[in-house]
């Protein structure tokens, strides 16, 4: 089987993580597939300096959030898993309480069944009962919630060297080689 993993881009704030992974998944080697709701793609081109377009570029394979038929709406349909980055807190009600309305809450859902890695990069601040306890569910399911929580000990210099940090954290979820950070020695 070929490598693949899933990425899905849900409309919360914090786009550029979605990027970062992109590329750093893109360097990796392992095929993309993407999908993206439509908030999403609207809020890469008002968060970022990058069109809807280049990032579509940075996957392999983009799926439409509506294609119920998609390869990836299967679980005979084999990847290493799924990230979802950045993840509403509507993507992860959705994804906790298994209603799998759009292609990007399906794959998720088949990603669990398929006891596959699922990483949710949660976006919000601060949490209330219902977010912690959709994240709960989502764990006790099998998941990672992984809140982009920026570190200092890397004493980064900029807030794309904070990206990088979270996005490197999301590769070690899939024990993919990187050097988005520097690590505690």
């Amino acid at each position: 089987m070929k490598d693949r993993i899933i990425v899905g881009i849900s409309g919360a704030s914090a786009q550029m993580l979605a990027v970062e992974t992109l590329k750093a998944l893109k360097d990796t080697g392992i095929e993309i597939h993407l999908i993206a709701t439509d908030t999403a793609k609207d809020i890469i081109e008002k968060e970022t300096e990058y069109s809807w377009d280049f990032v579509a570029d940075l996957a392999d394979v983009v799926h439409s959030d509506d294609d119920m038929f998609a390869s990836v709406a299967s679980g005979s349909y084999r990847t290493l898993g799924m990230i979802v980055v950045p993840c509403s807190m509507a993507t992860l009600a959705e994804i906790a309480n298994g209603l799998a309305t759009t292609l990007l809450t399906r794959a998720a859902d088949v990603t669990l069944k398929e006891r596959r890695k699922l990483v949710l990069v949660t976006r919000e601040t601060p949490l209330s009962y219902i977010h912690i306890k959709n994240m709960s569910t989502v764990t006790k399911a099998g998941g990672v919630i992984l809140p982009p929580m920026f570190t200092m000990y890397s004493k980064p210099g900029s807030i794309e060297d904070m990206a990088r940090h979270i996005v490197g954290k999301v590769l070690d979820q899939f024990d993919l080689e990187h050097d988005l950070y520097r690590r505690w020695e």
